[in-house]
């Protein structure tokens, strides 16, 4: 009732100022009947909106109203800045009951939360761990997936992995292992021996299962001979050999493409590493420093699943005592368990410097809350706010475990989100509290810090939610992502609750500890001055406090004053950076910043290498360093699949075929059977029929050929005639060190020929389902969440009691994210999933810091900027430094970790916590003392004049005013 006969009032108003100005303007020409117009005016005002001001008053106020009403508000905007202060009064009346309740019963709300926590802990028994990296970390929906599944159905890729070489993405199970010498070349006589012994005593390798003793040979893949496959290399070994046994002069070796005794050309680019070449066309090896080995396992079904688990761990023990025995050969292994296994190292080598961070940090939190005086110190509430984030934390990982999820290593970042929100959120408490006066009620006072800290926290709680939400919808791509932003979202959710619950109502104990005059930390009675005289030295020390007797005024009680922070921040820091002679070497420092950040931006790359997210200390990093050592000249092994019957004997398709595949290494069936018909002397354009038979007849049967036999597929024609229905060929690039991002160009530029060129063909490697969109998939949550944020900030700018405090967050959003991209960069920090998720939390927790210090300033009337400015810092600085400090020394012990996932973490949200810090206590307070909105009052006759006062009242009856609703 009271909001309706408001707006009847505002429209009052706005008919009322329409008159104003007519009668103005008749005022101008004629002195009588601009008295007589004064008149009805002023009975005209009585009327509608009833006033409580006498006829002689209203009629000086017209006055006052018709020589300037021209500097009145719009009506629409006088209605909407109403409407804006209306809602914000509503949401901190309803903090204020909000705090009020949960101050009339403390023990629920405190006990509730530890209950639930604890419920919801017990369910760590369902505790499992995500085993599947690829469904982690790759795009779930992309192109290489669909092309993959198609190659498939033609080609089974777990017969052919062996020939689609990739280094850490092979499917299915095997074992690998790169072998280095410390001197010389492996291809000398000893370390060929040496290589050769290895390569027996795995094949010897048992593993017992079910009473059965296991070797190779039953697990190996087989070829069409029902041997095992193995790596040509070895062939070339025992070739090597057998021509040194003999004294015989050993023949060059060819690379990357050698011709084995039998004839048969095989790639051996993947296999030999470290090679010299001589020559005149520079193929023939003169020496190399490493060579790699490939077993291949089956694991069709589960009892394969399980004994080829057993072996590879059999593998890496074999390798391990064969190296102890022959310490000139160095011994990399790595299997198809090695990447997820090392990739949930992370969690186990982060657990000490974890806990020696908590303890760090509950360590600075007591002290940031600690003073001089006994009583109101509030050292409990400082451990309190990382006992609130900790039930967060125990109660959402409860959730996930009831509910069937897996933990990965990605999931360490969420308790440093939860801690950087929920610090805030109880030091911005505890700050509102040291401004509350000390004669009121413990529950007022409660009340009156709900209602002053909570629509803050609560704005960016809800931002937290949308941010995150966005990126646990079912189109974010990686799955890794969309995990850790589902669980953020419930891990946040309840870290808002129980700051509300649980830290609310602790605080409600610490107030009546301290209306009782009790001692903070043991609870113990504080004597009076003149019975603490009568005690020794460190007793009066250790009690001391003053009481409110000995203050000036009951209520003005300064001595929350003496916490060292708050006289730093109120008596140095404020004075000194809006400081005059300050404020150019801000702004020159930020200058400097966006400069270094955009050369940073301009750096960025991503990071779809799967060993940026493992333990460093591991047989992965081993692994992949000396693959890019050694190993980094040629691309993996590129499937160039060509799904439907084409005219091979058509000159003009060989032609194209022939310059798709210039440029590469080749392994193909295709240019094999064109020199095979050159050596007879043949034309390669034959008519179908004769090409096609001494195809599958002449040219297959022939030994140096028959392994192309699993490149080609023949169907039969309607009319009886065999045709080649589908066919691969293996194509290999040459690299250099940045062998990823070349990949991915080359994969871009082999899709788009394959979109335009008249032979239909498809490209695979396992590798590609992890580059494929890796880039667009990562960002998107990233850019979604930002867009999100923007919209949300643009539309809540109509709610907000100032638009200006959207629009001074906007700024800050962008500068903050935009650093933190660009010097993350030159902190050698790629975009993969880590780094954009803390992105999208550096998003959120730039809002968190800034808006209670750019809320203050923006709603603050009467004093300069520059005031405002050192009001603001006042009210908010000591929270941000003491979120800081403690989240500082939380996340420094995390550099210490040997994980390269961890690394990235650290980096990411040090950055984003120090660009924001940057931001709040220097840039914001430099550029808001001479940029709007404006502070400065008017002075002189022409501030009296231009500045107006319409109070619309409400009489409930003839005695009393019922609602004053606003001054303008």
């Amino acid at each position: 009732m009271k909001y309706t006969k408001l707006f009847l009032c505002i429209d009052q108003l706005e008919t009322r100022i329409g008159v104003l100005k007519d009668v103005r303007n008749s005022n101008a020409t004629a002195t009588a009947d601009g008295a007589l117009t004064k008149h009805r005016a002023s009975s005209f005002f009585a009327g509608g909106c009833l006033c409580s001001k006498p006829p002689m008053v209203l009629t000086q106020r017209w006055e006052r109203l018709a020589t300037r009403s021209v500097f009145l508000d719009p009506p629409s905007r006088l209605r909407s800045r109403m409407l804006r202060q209306l809602l914000h009064e509503g949401l901190r009346t309803s903090f204020y009951r909000l705090g009020h309740f949960i101050a009339n019963h403390p023990v629920f709300f405190a006990s509730a939360p530890v209950l639930i926590s604890i419920l919801l802990g017990a369910s760590f028994s369902r505790y499992r761990i995500e085993e599947n990296v690829e469904h982690l970390l790759a795009p779930k929906h992309s192109l290489a997936k669909i092309e993959g599944n198609l190659v498939d159905s033609l080609f089974p890729v777990n017969r052919s992995k062996h020939t689609l070489y990739s280094d850490l993405q092979t499917p299915g199970r095997y074992g690998r292992v790169i072998v280095t010498s410390g001197r010389g070349s492996v291809l000398d006589q000893h370390h060929v021996d040496l290589i050769l012994n290895l390569h027996s005593a795995i094949t010897r390798i048992q593993v017992d299962m079910l009473g059965f003793n296991y070797t190779f040979a039953h697990l190996c893949l087989l070829d069409d001979s029902n041997s095992c496959i193995v790596d040509d290399i070895l062939r070339v070994l025992e070739e090597l050999r057998v021509w040194r046994a003999s004294n015989r002069t050993v023949p060059a070796l060819r690379y990357p493409i050698t011709r084995l005794r039998d004839g048969r050309e095989a790639y051996i680019g993947h296999q030999l590493g470290g090679v010299q070449r001589v020559g005149r066309d520079g193929a023939a090896v003169r020496s190399a420093r490493a060579l790699q080995l490939t077993y291949y396992l089956q694991a069709a079904g589960a009892l394969n699943e399980a004994v080829a688990s057993r072996w590879e761990t059999q593998f890496c023990r074999t390798l391990e005592r064969f190296r102890e025995a022959h310490p000139e050969l160095g011994l990399l292994p790595f299997t198809s368990s090695s990447l997820q296994r090392d990739f949930q190292r992370s969690s186990h080598v982060a657990g000490r410097p974890l806990l020696g961070g908590l303890a760090l940090c509950a360590l600075l939190a007591l002290l940031c809350c600690s003073m001089r005086d006994c009583v109101r110190s509030k050292p409990w509430l400082g451990l309190l706010a990382l006992v609130t984030v900790g039930l967060a934390t125990l109660t959402s990982a409860g959730i996930v475990n009831l509910t069937g999820g897996k933990y990965n290593s990605t999931f360490l970042g969420i308790p440093f989100i939860l801690l950087g929100h929920g610090l805030l959120g109880t030091f911005e408490m505890l700050s509102s509290w040291r401004r509350t006066r000390e004669d009121q009620h413990v529950k007022e006072r409660a009340a009156a810090v709900f209602s002053d800290s909570m629509l803050p926290f609560s704005a960016s709680t809800a931002m937290y939610l949308v941010t995150f939400g966005i990126g646990a919808s079912p189109f974010t791509n990686i799955e890794a992502v969309r995990l850790f932003c589902r669980n953020t979202c419930v891990a946040i959710v309840f870290s808002y609750l129980y700051v509300l619950t649980f830290y609310g109502a602790n605080l409600v104990f610490a107030g009546y500890l301290e209306n009782n005059y009790q001692h903070s930390l043991f609870c113990r009675k504080v004597p009076r001055p003149e019975v603490l005289q009568q005690r020794p030295s460190w007793y009066r020390c250790l009690m001391h406090t003053q009481y409110n007797e000995e203050a000036t005024e009951p209520g003005d009680l300064r001595a929350y004053e003496r916490h060292l922070l708050v006289s730093f921040v109120k008596h140095y820091y404020c004075d000194w950076i809006t400081n005059t002679y300050v404020k150019p070497f801000v702004v020159l420092f930020y200058l400097v910043y966006v400069s270094f950040a955009l050369m940073g931006y301009l750096q960025v790359s991503e990071g779809s290498d799967l060993s940026n997210m493992v333990a460093t200390e591991t047989s992965t990093i081993a692994y992949t360093r000396a693959q890019q050592r050694f190993f980094s000249s040629y691309s993996p092994v590129i499937g160039f699949y060509i799904y439907e019957s084409i005219e091979y004997w058509n000159a003009s398709v060989q032609e194209d075929l022939l310059e798709y595949t210039k440029g590469f290494e080749r392994i193909s069936w295709f240019e094999s059977y064109l020199g095979y018909l050159r050596s007879l002397n043949l034309s390669s354009t034959l008519p179908r029929h004769n090409f096609t038979e001494l195809l599958r007849n002449g040219f297959l049967k022939q030994p140096q050929f028959l392994h192309f036999s699993d490149d080609i597929i023949f169907a039969r024609r309607s009319d009886g005639d065999a045709d080649v229905a589908a066919s691969r060929m293996f194509l290999v690039a040459k690299t250099t060190e940045n062998k990823r991002e070349e990949m991915s160009v080359l994969l871009d530029t082999l899709r788009r020929l394959s979109h335009t060129s008249r032979v239909k063909f498809i490209i695979f490697n396992p590798s590609f389902v992890y580059m494929d969109r890796y880039a667009a998939s990562v960002c998107a949550p990233l850019n979604n969440a930002c867009i999100a944020a923007l919209f949300l900030l643009f539309f809540s700018a109509f709610l907000a009691a100032d638009p200006l405090v959207n629009v001074w967050l906007t700024v800050t959003v962008a500068s903050v994210a935009f650093g933190a991209v660009g010097f993350m960069t030159l902190w050698r920090v790629e975009l993969d999933c880590v780094s954009v998720l803390c992105l999208i939390h550096g998003v959120n927790h730039a809002i968190d810091a800034g808006s209670p210090l750019v809320s203050t300033f923006a709603l603050g009337r009467d004093y300069t900027r520059t005031r405002w400015v050192q009001q603001a810092l006042e009210r908010h600085g000591v929270p941000l430094l003491q979120t800081y400090l403690c989240y500082g020394a939380a996340l420094l012990p995390l550099a210490a970790v040997p994980s390269n996932l961890t690394r990235t973490l650290f980096r990411c949200l040090f950055l984003t916590a120090l660009i924001t810090l940057f931001h709040c206590l220097a840039i914001l307070p430099v550029v808001l003392t001479f940029l709007p909105p404006s502070k400065k009052k008017r002075k002189g006759k022409k501030a009296s004049e231009n500045r107006e006062e319409i109070e619309c009242v409400e009489m409930a009856d003839s005695t009393r005013v019922v609602d004053q609703i606003t001054t303008v």
